[in-house]
């Protein structure tokens, strides 16, 4: 290694960036206090020097790859650090018996579903997944739901850092201001800020993969293409420590997923208004950039661990506003309605084929209530809760539609979004029919009147029968 760690670190990133970049790079270093002597002692500076071209080349392909600033989270170091995360805890591959029975209880899933409800089987494959297969068909999701909050949160974590640097002691060295050597380190603090999300987000992922058994666990439809699949290996880690058969629980779980299945599949408008709330209160998100430089100012910009445990610590996590409160409200509501009417369905459909049904369903409602690790990541780092309150008070409400108006009736609500409970109605489902008939009866009258007023006839009627009514009583005197 050279005797100047900043000429071999210059060395490398102008094979990354290009000369001028790497040199107003290692100057913004210099000014900003670093001694060569700590440079040298960070991990790996000591070994630049001894690696073989081809380990640079892959040294330079990972850097370039963490360094990328196109987007506000890095969602390829996310991915990556998802599958690590799976395959760390183990990720047995689907066995064809496992894929067999996997299809086979999705299949009779639908057959028994065509008992309980009006919504016909949702198209595409049923398939068994593996724990790394789920990570990869729901990465794509996980980036629509959490690409807004992570162009916040980098942002302005990468300007509090950024503003951290131009108040710190400067000295200019050559020709270079000290605001061109901030300016050259700009978009590499962008990138670390949306690298640290990213892999936080990834590792969420990874957890949440370990213990999600369907495409629908979260409540949000995960996958773009319709279908139903379960995951073998945490079916079977579900069914464990309880005294049920693990064939009831495969079959159990596989009627939940193929219930949801049929919402999303065939209600036109539920997959966007759920995403679309989600972005509702995305749109809302503001920064306490205040506690975001508070922070920075206690963590060390050149230690990448720093930055994750302050990113673990939900310190840059979204400040809540009435906007995403008024958001978080709807979109609650609506993931409620979706489990509970799976739950009723599904309720319906197992009753009598499982035994050990009803004590199933109170174990998934158990489950959902506490969470997980992964749910408490997303709650910090998005500000939003994937578990809903009120289902019980939800499946409630489809338990007595069903029973006094039909499997039709009840499940002609999802036709449009205008005629869903409101959270209101939804505290009170013992109710909802009773006011909605009201409401119902006045609109008629409102109608009626309002017809008859257009045509000249309000009131004539009534007049008519009094004027009558008066004759009567005068030809009698």
């Amino acid at each position: 290694m050279s005797e100047d760690p900043f000429d071999e670190l210059e060395a490398m990133l102008a094979s990354l960036f290009g000369p001028d970049t790497a040199r107003d790079a290692v100057a913004a270093l210099r000014a900003s206090g670093l001694e060569a002597d700590q440079l040298a002692r960070m991990p790996g500076m000591e070994d630049l020097g001894s690696l073989s071209p081809g380990q640079l080349m892959a040294l330079q392909a990972q850097m370039r790859q963490m360094l990328d600033p196109s987007q506000g989270a890095n969602w390829t170091m996310g991915q990556e650090l998802a599958l690590r995360t799976v395959r760390s805890g183990g990720d047995p591959a689907v066995t064809a018996g496992q894929a067999e029975a996997t299809r086979q209880a999705l299949q009779v899933a639908d057959l028994w579903l065509d008992t309980a409800t009006e919504l016909m089987p949702a198209p595409g494959q049923r398939t068994a997944w593996s724990r790394s297969d789920w990570v990869e068909q729901t990465l794509p999701v996980w980036k629509d739901v959490c690409a807004p909050v992570a162009d916040a949160a980098t942002s302005a974590l990468a300007g509090a850092l950024e503003r951290q640097m131009r108040e710190a002691p400067q000295v200019v060295v050559g020709e270079d201001s000290a605001e061109d050597q901030v300016g050259a380190l700009s978009h590499v603090m962008r990138s670390l800020a949306g690298t640290a999300f990213g892999l936080q987000v990834g590792h969420a992922i990874g957890e949440l993969a370990a213990q999600s058994v369907g495409a629908t666990d979260v409540g949000l439809p995960l996958t773009r293409d319709p279908g139903t699949s379960l995951v073998p290996a945490n079916v079977e880690a579900f069914a464990e420590g309880l005294e049920v058969d693990t064939d009831q629980v495969r079959m159990f779980l596989a009627v939940r997923e193929a219930a949801a299945a049929r919402l999303y599949a065939h209600v036109p408008w539920l997959r966007s208004q759920l995403l679309g709330a989600v972005e509702a209160y995305a749109r809302g998100i503001t920064i306490d950039v205040e506690a975001v430089e508070e922070a920075v100012a206690q963590v060390d910009a050149n230690d990448p661990e720093a930055l994750r445990a302050a990113l673990e610590s939900g310190m840059f996590a979204p400040q809540e506003t009435p906007a995403q409160t008024e958001a978080l409200e709807a979109l609650e509501t609506l993931l409620a309605l979706v489990e509970g009417w799976v739950e009723v369905i599904t309720a319906r459909a197992t009753a009598p084929h499982l035994p050990q049904a009803m004590a199933l369903r109170e174990m998934v409602r158990r489950q959902r209530v506490q969470g997980g690790p992964a749910e408490k990541v997303f709650a910090r780092l998005l500000g939003m809760e994937f578990r809903p309150r009120r289902v019980r008070e939800a499946a409630r409400l489809w338990e007595l539609l069903g029973a006094e108006l039909g499997d039709a009736g009840r499940d002609a609500f999802w036709e449009h979004p205008d005629v869903m409970p409101a959270p209101a109605e939804l505290a009170a489902p013992e109710d909802f029919l009773t006011l909605r008939r009201a409401a119902q009866d006045m609109d008629s009258q409102i109608d009626a009147d309002l017809a008859s007023l257009l045509d000249g006839t309000l009131g004539y009627a009534d007049g008519a029968k009094e004027a009558d009514d008066g004759g009567e009583e005068t030809e009698e005197e």
